[in-house]
């Protein structure tokens, strides 16, 4: 008996504010192959719990939350679920912002209108890395 190997997808998880964008978002997302978008939140506290439960293997965090605030949410994820690579996609992009968000434990930083197309093609090297073989 041949046993191939289950190939299973990058579990992706949302945190966004603005609904509208996190749904342009999730369907970019889920167009990469071997992407699935498994979750939403639009505050800290329930992206915190929402990552957790669903077994995210990538959080994509914006910094402007409604409740909360995505450096917080950087700085508890590094801590309570340091697995989780944690892609930050903001409009507010600046250099201090960056700095917070790596100093955080942010994996990535990506502006939202520049480097979205950067942002997507991340996530697809990760899956890549993903599916790579282990030597």
């Amino acid at each position: 008996m041949n046993a191939s190997p289950v190939r299973q997808c990058l579990q992706v998880f949302l945190v966004e504010d603005a609904t509208t964008v996190r749904r342009k978002i999730a369907e970019a997302l889920s167009a990469i192959p071997d992407v699935a978008v498994i979750g939403e939140a639009e505050d800290a506290a329930s992206a915190l719990t929402g990552i957790a439960q669903s077994g995210a293997d990538v959080a994509v965090v914006d910094l402007r939350l409604a409740s909360g605030s995505g450096i917080e949410l950087l700085t508890r994820l590094a801590r309570e679920q340091p697995s989780v690579v944690t892609v930050v996609l903001t409009n507010h992009a600046g250099a201090p912002f960056r700095t917070a968000c790596l100093r955080a434990g942010a994996h990535y930083f990506f502006d939202k209108t520049s480097e979205f197309e950067a942002a997507c093609e991340a996530i697809d090297a990760l899956v890549k890395q993903r599916a790579a073989p282990v030597r």
